[in-house]
């Protein structure tokens, strides 16, 4: 049996979380801004009034970041952290659910299986599947995992001391790709890792940088990579947060790709330059509940 640093047990979030309860719901329909016309400070108002509603811990229970939050060590809750933030795409409560049940098949200890996993116990893993995410996926993941922790000491020093280098998120993306894929894989592996360099806005990536660095007083995001400030991170892009940001005049882009990232990141910083991804919660969570929606 191995030590496992879990923290707590997940529960199941229910249809009346307390993270939407109370929420404006609108009919389905086209979103509706209700600042439209307005100046910035009118979107301003609004996404600090949903940042506030959102970036809470009864947020946490129902979003991906629950996995790592089970963890109480820093190992443990980085490779937690990008596990499920690898599997994060589909249905949500599915994914909160799988990305337990992936950390089930780690022993519920996820640095010591890493570090320490036989060659019997990696094949254990055959039995994991998240949509096109497979048991052989994991264990090309869980080894190149292992490779970053002996050639880098853990994810945290990777990404901290390329950051320090470069001073370059973009830069720091492909370098971690790079690094990531030189560890014996499979091809399929490679299509659950975006590839900036393709223009990807790497969702997940950023989705997982951001529950690393970003660090206030709300208890949801860890805070745990203090070399990398704030300010230089990302918003995770994706339908949902694309929608809402052309919604309120924040991204003119059509694609979702990294120059819409970039373009509406950039935005966002007008609103807060030191912490712009802190409004994640705010366009995520206003996409999701459809808050925005009305009949028109």
């Amino acid at each position: 049996m191995r030590k496992s640093s879990c923290a707590t047990n997940w529960v199941r979030p229910s249809s009346s979380s307390p993270t939407t309860r109370g929420l404006r719901r609108w009919p389905t329909g086209r979103l509706r801004c209700p600042m439209a016309g307005s100046c910035d400070d009118g979107v301003r108002e609004l996404l600090e009034r949903l940042h506030d509603r959102y970036n809470r811990p009864e947020f946490i229970d129902c979003d991906p970041i629950a996995v790592p939050h089970r963890f109480t060590e820093r190992a443990d809750r980085e490779i937690a952290g990008f596990l499920a933030a690898t599997i994060a795409w589909g249905n949500r409560r599915t994914i909160v659910r799988n990305g337990h049940r992936l950390m089930h098949f780690l022993d519920d200890a996820p640095a010591d299986f890493v570090r320490n996993a036989s060659e019997r116990e990696l094949a254990g893993l055959d039995g994991f599947v998240h949509r096109t995410f497979n048991g052989a996926d994991l264990r090309d993941f869980v080894l190149a995992l292992r490779r970053m922790e002996q050639q880098y000491g853990g994810l945290g020093a990777f990404f901290e001391t390329q950051y320090a280098a470069t001073e370059s998120l973009p830069a720091v993306l492909a370098a971690f790709r790079r690094e990531f894929l030189a560890a014996e894989h499979a091809p399929h592996c490679e299509k659950h890792l975006s590839d900036i360099g393709r223009g990807a806005a790497c969702k997940r990536l950023c989705m997982f940088l951001r529950w690393m660095v970003r660090r206030d007083d709300r208890g949801v995001d860890f805070g745990l990579w203090t070399g990398i400030p704030m300010s230089a991170l990302r918003l995770p892009l994706d339908v949902h947060v694309g929608e809402v940001g052309r919604l309120l005049g924040l991204l003119g882009r059509r694609q979702n790709d990294w120059r819409a990232v970039e373009e509406i990141t950039a935005r966002l910083r007008e609103f807060d330059a030191a912490d712009p991804v802190r409004f994640d919660y705010a366009l995520f969570g206003a996409g999701i509940d459809g808050c925005l929606h009305d009949n028109g």
